[in-house]
């Protein structure tokens, strides 16, 4: 049980920006996809570890208060000899009622220990889900940069080629490589016209209702409206 808290233990304090900084350096999600795997794999075990010792404690909680009620009954057993004269019965009573405290009190002691090492294994299933999430949202964000960047790659590339076309000496050549660079050109401030636009379009959005609803506000304090109108 200790390996598998020290295994989690060391998935849970990773350091989530060194991974990330490590899968940009190697232009790879491997060691991103390495983690979430063990991660995967710690947290399966740390479930049923869990169940297990889980199930322990609800024995052990049983059988601690089986005797503590066995228990309570001897001393009441043994005041009712005692009032009926009843020596050797209240004797035996008391030797049975002392080994059942005993018992009782070592089922108590071990209820503690599993029910504390449960608590370890359920808190540690949180934090190391917690880190799983992150970690997963990362991987979809870096994926996207990934993309891009491998994108640009491609555009970089088909520029250089059409520079080293408009470098020819075939004008025709030339002519058809200039052509395509506008094009392309045209294409990406289309784009940026579009987003631009776009964010604009949310600012201006946003920006209205935030004044309606300065305008709901005040009138409400003026008594125009009541809050049964909203």
């Amino acid at each position: 049980m200790a390996t598998l808290l020290e295994k989690v233990s060391t998935l849970i304090s990773a350091n989530l920006h060194a991974l990330l900084d490590r899968a940009l350096q190697s232009n790879s999600l491997a060691v991103i996809d390495e983690y979430i795997r063990q991660v995967e794999d710690n947290l399966e075990d740390l479930e049923d570890a869990a169940a297990t010792v889980g199930g322990q404690v609800k024995t052990l909680k049983r059988k601690m208060e089986e005797f503590e009620t066995k228990a309570a009954e001897l001393d009441r057993n043994i005041d009712i000899f005692l009032r009926q004269g009843k020596e050797d019965l209240a004797i035996a009573a008391q030797s049975k009622l002392n080994s059942t405290q005993r018992l009782a009190e070592q089922y108590r002691e071990q209820y503690e220990r599993q029910q504390a090492e449960y608590q370890k294994l359920l808190d540690a299933k949180l934090k190391l889900e917690a880190k799983l999430t992150t970690i997963k949202q990362e991987r979809q964000e870096l994926q996207a940069l990934l993309d891009l960047a491998k994108s640009k790659e491609i555009t970089v590339k088909a520029i250089e080629s059409l520079d080293d076309l408009v470098g020819a000496g075939d004008s025709d050549v030339a002519s058809m490589a200039e052509s395509i660079r506008a094009r392309l050109d045209k294409a990406s401030a289309r784009a940026e016209m579009r987003a631009s636009r776009l964010e604009e379009q949310m600012d201006q959005v946003l920006e209205t209702e935030q004044l309606r609803l300065q305008l709901e506000e005040r009138k409400k304090r003026l008594g125009l409206i009541s809050d049964s109108e909203q």
